[in-house]
């Protein structure tokens, strides 16, 4: 168990799985962790019970006192944060804006962890986009924060190659880890009283993580296969792209792009068999290897074939 150090009096703020092994690393750190903010209980599952957030539940499980406004904005709110007296406020996918006097509040400031490489993919989903893109390199950003959304500088940075078999799901989870090891870091020197150098993110280069929608998921055959192949592994887990085989509207899990040439119409079967489902696209072939029908799980496109033993070609 890691000794306590009154000298450093930290507030964490996250609400979804993402944000969990960084409060451990807050936890293990040394700092006290005197308050965790997250967003309110909100309905989740069939029965739209509501339901705390994964945060919530491991402060709550750690004996930390939880808050939970639902807004920041507010001077009573304000008072109550500076009530707890924090030298530093760590925010990892929190989900409410911080107004500049909250910022101000802990004696070293707010420090946040970003989920790409700074100044590239600001904003709500990093993750995804950088697939989406076809981006070859993702990391995390260890970053103080300013009132302009992701814009302040960079204290500390870890990278990772973003590899063909990576899924939005898959590069999350080793992003979250590797944001709780580089977040580790920063407050090891903090406790041992070194100040961590902060450089200014470059002028160029901006672009922005825009939310996913829902209706991204939709996969139209006439665009390239590759990009096609990006948008089924961007959004597995969620929102988990959508096409049509034979007529029939699917969920597409896995998939990968295809150097083949053809004259087929887009989305038109090529071949099926064992090794999957080939559809024509815009350049070369979408070959599906798991898909989920209406009211069903997910099954290997082989399963489905049995289903479906009249799109059988070889």
């Amino acid at each position: 168990m890691s000794s306590r150090s009154p000298g450093l009096r930290l507030v964490f703020a996250g609400t979804p799985e993402f944000s969990v092994p960084y409060l451990e690393a807050c936890r293990a750190s040394g700092a006290e962790v005197v308050a965790v903010y997250t967003q309110p209980d909100r309905p989740a599952g069939r029965g739209r019970k509501l339901t705390p957030s994964p945060v919530k539940q491991a402060a709550l499980a750690a004996g930390i006192a939880v808050e939970q406004p639902e807004s920041l904005k507010s001077a009573d709110v304000q008072q109550r944060l500076a009530d707890y007296r924090p030298d530093l406020l760590v925010v990892v996918a929190y989900g409410l804006i911080l107004p500049r006097k909250v910022l101000a509040i802990p004696r070293l400031g707010c420090w946040n962890v970003h989920a790409s490489l700074l100044p590239r993919w600001r904003g709500a989903a990093p993750i995804q986009r950088a697939i989406l893109a076809g981006d070859r390199e993702s990391g995390v950003d260890l970053m103080r924060m300013e009132a302009g959304l992701d814009t302040g500088p960079i204290l500390l940075e870890r990278r990772t190659p973003i590899g063909r078999d990576d899924t939005g799901g898959s590069l999350h989870d080793r992003l979250a880890m590797l944001g709780a090891e580089v977040l580790a870091e920063g407050l090891h020197h903090t406790l041992a009283g070194e100040a961590l150098v902060a450089t200014p993110q470059p002028e160029d280069g901006v672009t922005y993580a825009h939310k996913l929608d829902k209706a991204e998921a939709k996969l139209d055959f006439s665009r390239p296969a590759l990009e096609l192949e990006r948008q089924v592994r961007a959004f597995d887990p969620w929102p988990v792209a959508e096409g049509e085989i034979a007529g029939e509207p699917l969920r597409i899990w896995a998939a990968h792009a295809i150097e083949l040439d053809h004259h087929a119409a887009p989305g038109r079967v090529l071949t099926a068999g064992r090794d999957g489902i080939d559809l024509a696209c815009g350049t070369g072939a979408l070959r599906v290897t798991a898909v989920q029908r209406a009211g069903g799980k997910r099954i290997g496109a082989v399963d489905y074939l049995n289903a479906r033993p009249e799109l059988r070609r070889s």
